[in-house]
């Protein structure tokens, strides 16, 4: 790369004292009045308002290859350049462009752009001080170049006070809630239902499982079975076959837990060929009899039943579940007497206990 051809420097008070008009008589070599000197507003307004920051500084075109520009020295950033303007900060210098060829061979030359920013802080026209460069060349001649100053106006907003009124500070803006930002909450609501829903329904599950399941007696179920069924409603032929298979099955349910036959799942013929070495009369084993096999026929057959014969269904199905509980019941209370009769207490033993509330509760009328 070619060598460094403008050095830019920014040298101390000593090299070059503070500048002021009075002062500008003293600076090395010849003093040369330039042209270029530019006061910019950094934000794009008609005027320039109070706390504006401006770009204050001075462009030279054709500086040729290998001459020095030294410029003068700044306060710092926060302090005065003049009585009422600050300085924000210090000199900041481009170039602007491409070397420019002159048409002597190797001659090259450079605009250059140099600024410092200011601000004000009151309102008034504020007479800034001309720029002073010194501008040394190869053969170690210099000259002093001096930029015009410029005059910074600043402005207050203009205040209609026929018009103006005080207005009290303004509360924070509320913008409408809208539906896409309820959409989290109403999710969350949802997820938080379906988990207390869940754990309720885990909880009842636990409990219905560790209860203790009650088991009412077999002859208590069955009456109550057949008491749903005493309607006359059942007796119409479209009804008939709905009727005698809820019988059957209530009475087959009894018979397994009475007499320990699988009846659930034998047929009509089965049954009463298990029932025939229990402990049933004569009577009840023919009615019964009867009955499961008039209810084939209405099942299967599309037999239809008289109304007497509908009639005789709920009476005889009570009967039977009754007087078989109710031998049942003195076969435990003979069993019992046996028992406390081959005992060698003393003591008289007590009365078997029975069902008969039971009984008398689930008896159909």
């Amino acid at each position: 790369m070619k060598k460094t051809l403008i050095y830019i420097l920014a040298i101390a008070a000593a090299a070059v004292p503070a500048f002021a008009q009075d002062t500008v008589a003293f600076l090395p070599g010849k003093t040369i009045p330039m042209e270029g000197a530019f006061l910019e507003q950094l934000e794009a307004r008609d005027s320039i308002l109070i706390a504006d920051q401006v770009e204050y500084g001075f462009t030279i075109k054709d500086v040729p290859s290998g001459d020095v520009l030294v410029l003068h020295d700044l306060p710092e950033p926060g302090k005065e350049i003049v009585p009422g303007v600050e300085l924000i900060s210090g000199w900041q210098v481009d170039t602007l462009g491409l070397p420019k060829k002159k048409k002597a061979p190797r001659k090259e030359t450079y605009d250059l752009r140099a600024a410092y920013r200011l601000a004000s802080f009151e309102d008034g026209d504020f007479s800034l001080p001309p720029i002073a460069v010194l501008h040394i060349k190869p053969d170690m001649t210099a000259d002093t170049l001096i930029f015009d100053s410029q005059i910074l106006s600043v402005r207050e907003l203009p205040v209609d006070t026929a018009t103006f009124e005080v207005h009290d500070i303004k509360g924070q803006i509320r913008y409408p809630l809208t539906f896409k930002e309820t959409i989290p909450w109403i999710l969350g609501a949802l997820a938080l239902a379906g988990l207390v829903w869940l754990a309720v329904w885990l909880i009842g599950k636990r409990r219905r499982e560790s209860a203790p399941e009650y088991k009412e007696p077999a002859h208590v179920t069955a009456l109550r079975k057949l008491d749903r069924y005493r309607s006359d409603k059942f007796w119409e032929p479209e009804k008939q076959k709905q009727f005698y298979s809820g019988v059957t099955d209530a009475l087959r349910e009894y018979m397994e837990a009475r007499f320990e036959v699988d009846a659930m799942e034998m047929t009509t013929s089965e049954i009463f060929t298990a029932l025939k070495g229990k402990d049933l009369s004569r009577d009840l084993y023919d009615e019964m009899k009867t009955l499961f096999e008039r209810a084939d026929f209405v099942k299967f057959a599309k037999f239809t039943a008289s109304r007497e014969d509908n009639a005789g269904v709920i009476p005889a199905s009570v009967r039977f579940v009754t007087e078989t509980y109710q031998a049942a019941i003195e076969e435990e209370a003979e069993e019992s007497v046996a028992s406390s009769a081959s005992s060698t207490s003393d003591k008289t033993p007590d009365p078997p206990v029975t069902d008969q509330e039971d009984y008398e509760k689930y008896m159909p009328k």
